[in-house]
């Protein structure tokens, strides 16, 4: 089960007004660009994303019913900025792995044991 929705909330609240800051830059964080589905503004949300072959890999840490991620959906894509880059990311797809394959070490032991948040959103960067 991912992290409750109050979690949510206070991150959204604190932590996040912290982490903006370091997400673009700091290797495993960035930062996801999106227009709200209902009221066209643009959002930035800081998170755990990290680089694959075929794009991009994302712990959905609040589960896949989090705003940003209906709205990357909605969207069929977003931008995010990473390590000092920005990247257009198309082909959002929510996929479940119980092991999190596709995480480091540390990143794959919090999500399985303490955070327990199996689903994971894949995009591809667009040419």
């Amino acid at each position: 089960m991912p992290a409750p929705r109050w979690v949510a909330q206070a991150n959204k609240f604190g932590l996040n007004k912290l982490t903006r800051f370091i997400a673009p830059w700091a290797p495993g964080w960035a930062v996801v660009i999106h227009r709200g589905r209902k009221s066209g503004r643009t959002f930035r949300t800081p998170l755990w994303a990290f680089r694959r072959p075929h794009g991009y890999v994302i712990a959905l840490t609040y589960g896949p019913q989090a705003d940003w991620v209906r709205n990357v959906l909605a969207a069929g894509g977003c931008e995010l900025e990473s390590r000092g880059h920005r990247y257009r990311l198309t082909a959002p797809q929510v996929y479940r792995d119980e092991n999190a394959t596709e995480m480091p070490a540390f990143i794959r032991f919090m999500l399985r044991r303490v955070i327990k948040a199996p689903e994971f959103l894949s995009l591809q960067i667009a040419d």
